[in-house]
C-alpha cells in the first residue's frame, strides 16, 4: 500500500505549495503540468522522476489513485520539468515492479518502506524541429504555452 491518502492530502494542499518552487531544478524531482479531466484547469504537480532511455519514470508514492495520474491517464500526455528543462511526454503507461530495480538505492528504500511498486512510464514526445534561424519552435518562457492553449485556466497549484 502506498503512503496514506491523509498524507497526500496534507501535501496536496501545503507542502506542494513550498516544493513547487524547487522541485523543477533538483536531481530526482519534477513538475508534472497536466490538464484536469473534469475542470480543464492546469495543474502542476511535484513528483519523483528519473531520466530513461526513452523518456522518464515517475514514482507513485500515492499510487493510482491520484488525481494527477488519472488526469495523465485521461489526456495521454503531460509535460515535465526537471533540472530546468521541460519535456512533453505521452505514452503512459502504470507498471508495477516489486524490486523497484529502476530506481537509485535511497529512493528503493524509501519505496519499499512505504510500498509502493507502481510507477508511470512516459515516453518523451520527439522535440520540434530545428528553424532556419537555428531556434527551436519551443515556448521561451517558463509558463507551458501548449498547456494553456488546451486547458481552460492556468495557475492551480499541486492540485490534482
Amino acid at each position: 500500500m502506498p503512503a496514506p491518502r491523509s498524507i497526500a492530502r496534507f501535501n496536496k494542499r501545503f507542502t506542494n505549495r513550498l516544493s513547487l518552487r524547487v522541485a523543477g531544478y533538483l536531481p530526482g524531482f519534477a513538475i508534472v503540468s497536466h490538464i484536469g479531466r473534469k475542470s480543464g484547469h492546469i495543474y502542476h504537480t511535484p513528483v519523483n522522476a528519473f531520466r530513461t532511455e526513452d523518456g522518464y519514470i515517475i514514482a507513485l508514492t500515492y499510487g493510482t489513485q491520484s488525481d494527477w495520474v488519472k488526469n495523465v491517464l485521461a489526456a495521454g500526455w503531460c509535460e515535465l520539468q526537471t533540472r530546468g528543462r521541460r519535456a512533453r511526454l505521452s505514452d503512459p503507461r502504470i507498471v508495477t515492479d516489486e524490486s523497484k530495480s529502476w530506481a537509485p538505492l535511497p529512493v528503493r528504500v524509501i519505496l519499499s518502506l512505504i510500498h509502493a511498486p507502481q510507477y508511470l512510464r512516459l515516453s518523451a514526445t520527439p522535440r520540434s524541429p530545428v528553424t532556419a534561424k537555428g531556434r527551436r519552435d519551443e515556448p521561451r518562457s517558463r509558463r507551458d504555452e501548449s498547456l494553456q492553449k488546451a486547458g481552460r485556466r492556468g495557475g492551480q497549484y499541486g492540485r490534482g
